[in-house]
């Protein structure tokens, strides 16, 4: 139980893990206002986590309350995986991550090379790289970061605001896409045909 405890009450920890999350917004794109609140609820997401895994599980404290015991650990406090895969259960979390990086690099840099140097005066239609196979690759890679979160240390707090930051950025995606419409027309369309949304030949 010693080693478990010295999970918590580490605040530099919490202050690592929210800067480390949170600099992936950097490489996000920014749509006018709409962006902040999607933004907003991301960082919560990290706040949650990075509090919960290194400072006070406050799931684990509201669930033993109400129900007079403790849960092993793994079930919505501990690593999640842990205790039914070992410690492959945290490279689990890891790989996710590092494909979540690439994928949202990828599509920062092809955005911002091909798309947002407009040295004509107009942006062109980004399909290369990650984007001839998803056309929001920021957005999914950011999801499956947390996602992977998810899988490293649920909680409580996680589980209720991942649903809500998969609607927003679904949305988000939405909304942008009707003005790569009006700034592409019919070349957009036959994009959109061609790939998917968020996971590779399937959404």
């Amino acid at each position: 139980m010693e080693t478990l405890n010295s999970h918590f009450h580490n605040w530099f920890g919490v202050l690592f893990f929210i800067v480390l999350y949170s600099v992936v917004l950097l490489f996000m794109p920014f749509y006018r206002k709409m962006d902040k609140k999607p933004h907003g609820t991301y960082l919560a997401f990290v706040i949650a986590f990075a509090i919960e895994m290194h400072g006070i599980p406050f799931s684990m404290w509201i669930i033993s309350w109400i129900i007079g015991r403790n849960l092993p650990e793994g079930i919505l406090w501990g690593h999640t995986l842990i205790s039914y895969f070992g410690h492959f259960g945290m490279y689990i979390s890891t790989a996710l991550s590092i494909i979540a990086l690439s994928m949202i690099l990828n599509g920062w840099y092809n955005i911002y090379k091909k798309y947002w140097s407009k040295e004509s005066g107009s942006g062109s239609l980004v399909t290369s790289g990650i984007y001839r196979y998803i056309r929001h690759p920021q957005y999914a890679g950011l999801l499956l970061l947390s996602l992977s979160m998810i899988l490293n240390w649920a909680t409580l707090s996680l589980l209720i605001l991942y649903p809500v930051i998969i609607y927003m950025y679904v949305r988000l995606g939405k909304k942008e896409e009707q003005d790569m419409i009006k700034e592409f027309s019919n070349e957009y369309f036959r994009y959109m045909k061609s790939t998917k949304m968020f996971i590779p030949f399937i959404y």
